[in-house]
Parts: C-alpha cells; structure tokens; sequence
C-alpha cells in the first residue's frame, strides 16, 4: 500500500458571522449591494450558504437566488442566479463578477421590475473562517479512510468544499492529496466528479467511503 511523503492532516473550521451595514430593497439595489460588498459577504451566501444547508435539494443553493423567488418573486432571475456553480470558480472576485452580470444584465431589460421593492429586504451578512488544526492524520488511503468515518460535517465542508478558494483550484484537498499525494489520479478525479449540489454531506461522505473501498479492493 503507498504510504505519502506528506500526510494528510485533517483541519475543521468554524465560522463567525457578521451582520454587515448594508442592505437591498430591490433588485437594482442588489445588484450594487454585490458589486460594493465584501468578500466575506460574497463568501457567505454562497459557499457558506452551501455549507450551512448540508446541500439540500429543496430551494436554491445560494442566497442571491432564494431571495430573488421568495421575496422578488422573480422565478427567471432566480433560476439564473441558481444556476452559478461554485465548482466553476477558484476566486471570490469570479464569483462577484458573474453574480454581479447576472443582476444587471437583468436590470437592463427589465429596469421597472428591478426598481420594485421586494416584500422583504436582503440583508447582506459576511463569514470569516476560523480554521483549527484536528490530531486526525492520515499517511495512506487506508488510514485516510478510517478518519474520514469520524470527522465532523464542519472538517469535512472545510476539505471539500471550501478548499477550493484556498487552493485557487478547481479541486478540493482531497482529491489534491489522492493525486498528489498517492498517486490515485483516477480517485481524485472521481472524488472531484462527486456533485455537491445533488448531496448532502452525509450522502457525500458516503459516496467518498465507496469510491476509496474500491480502490483499497483493486
């Protein structure tokens, strides 16, 4: 069995959140609500929103767009907001860019729709991740699977979601660590397939478990 040269060391991270001084009325208003937020904002009803609800199938996956449905009630805008990918993207300034085009292209063809007030505000919140080091260690993909049973939701989010903007790729630690760690490219690439959007956390973690049993089995 190969043994890496560096182990992986398995981290968790807690997040504090901050209700910003900002806030949009209307759509016009929330497209310069993004464009002039933070990045901690940005982060926060994006990937934090992914995190914070476990993937769920119900609703949008990020707040922009559940915003849009339930309180603009504008289903177009919405679905389109929705359908940003965080797979896609390895900086907060391509996630604001797109976000940002998205709402004003729609405010341009529909400049009275995007003036109305919406029936609730969007209030803008931020995240700032307080990561924390775990005494779990794995030196082999034996060894990495027994940890990835027992780490928590948060330390498992950490790795493989919000590794992406720490990496500045479009991968996650594990999937790094497969490949450049073991040599397992086939089981980084299959782990960096797993669609975040379509599963839980749990589930994800169970179609994690499966993909390396295959592999400890070849």
């Amino acid at each position: 069995m190969t043994t890496a040269a560096q182990p992986f060391e398995f981290s968790t991270a807690g997040y504090l959140i901050r209700i910003a001084n900002q806030k949009a009325g209307s759509i016009a208003e929330l497209a310069d609500g993004v464009a002039n937020c933070t990045d901690a904002s940005i982060f926060h009803h994006t990937f934090h929103t992914l995190g914070q609800h476990h993937f769920l199938t119900e609703g949008f996956s990020n707040d922009f767009a559940q915003w849009a449905l339930a309180s603009a009630n504008r289903v177009e805008l919405a679905e389109q907001l929705a359908s940003l990918d965080i797979r896609d993207y390895v900086t907060l300034a391509e996630v604001r860019s797109d976000l940002h085009r998205m709402l004003k292209d729609y405010t341009d063809i529909h400049p009275a729709a995007a003036q109305q007030m919406a029936l609730e505000p969007f209030y803008f919140c931020e995240s700032v991740e307080i990561a924390t080091p775990l005494p779990e260690r794995a030196s082999s993909l034996k060894e990495f699977r027994h940890s990835l049973e027992v780490i928590s939701r948060a330390s498992l989010y950490y790795h493989f979601i919000a590794s992406r903007l720490r990496l500045q790729l479009r991968t996650n630690d594990f999937s790094a660590w497969f490949a450049n760690g073991l040599g397992l490219t086939r089981l980084a690439d299959q782990t960096n397939r797993i669609d975040i959007y379509a599963n839980t956390l749990d589930s994800a973690r169970r179609t994690l478990l499966s993909l390396i049993d295959r592999e400890l089995a070849a």
